[in-house]
């Protein structure tokens, strides 16, 4: 099981409307100054997720939750938006190549291959996205924000 914290954003009729937070994998790296991953991930504006979770208990705006999906999904989702458009350019190019012979028409082939994969991994998607399995899920729920409260007495302070 992946696992992830969100906060929650609304809850209405037990469904919870929650926001996750994008994290760049380089932040601890040592070449950060050098990475291109951090250069891209700067590129992107969307910093948050929001997304919807069914629960059951009643959430409030700001309390967080650990969300978890299943690993083979996950797994499942990445080979069917990565692979079917990688498959589909090459077999669609290496089949324009022997049919006409041409490098122009392999080219094209497979420009029409990768788009034809990315519009099947699309279709796909939607049919795969209703299954249960592949739905995340809360497994914990923090407290609300306005549940604990921390006092510091002025002995303390100094």
């Amino acid at each position: 099981m992946i696992k992830e914290w969100a906060t929650v954003v609304s809850w209405q009729d037990g469904v919870a409307r929650v926001s996750c937070d994008v994290k760049a994998s380089c932040n601890s790296c040592a070449s950060r100054a050098g990475c291109g991953s951090r250069v891209l991930n700067k590129l992107g504006p969307q910093t948050t997720h929001t997304i919807v979770v069914p629960s059951s208990q009643p959430l409030v705006e700001g309390q967080k939750v650990e969300l978890g999906i299943a690993e083979g999904s996950l797994l499942g989702s990445a080979m069917l938006v990565y692979l079917s458009p990688l498959v589909g350019l090459f077999t669609v190019g290496g089949v324009f190549q022997v049919l006409f012979g041409t490098d122009l028409a392999a080219m094209c082939g497979a420009a029409l291959g990768g788009v034809g994969g990315f519009l099947l991994a699309r279709g796909f998607s939607h049919k795969l996205a209703v299954r249960e399995a592949w739905q995340p899920v809360i497994l914990s729920v923090g407290l609300p924000p306005d549940e604990l409260r921390v006092e510091m007495l002025s002995s303390e302070a100094r």
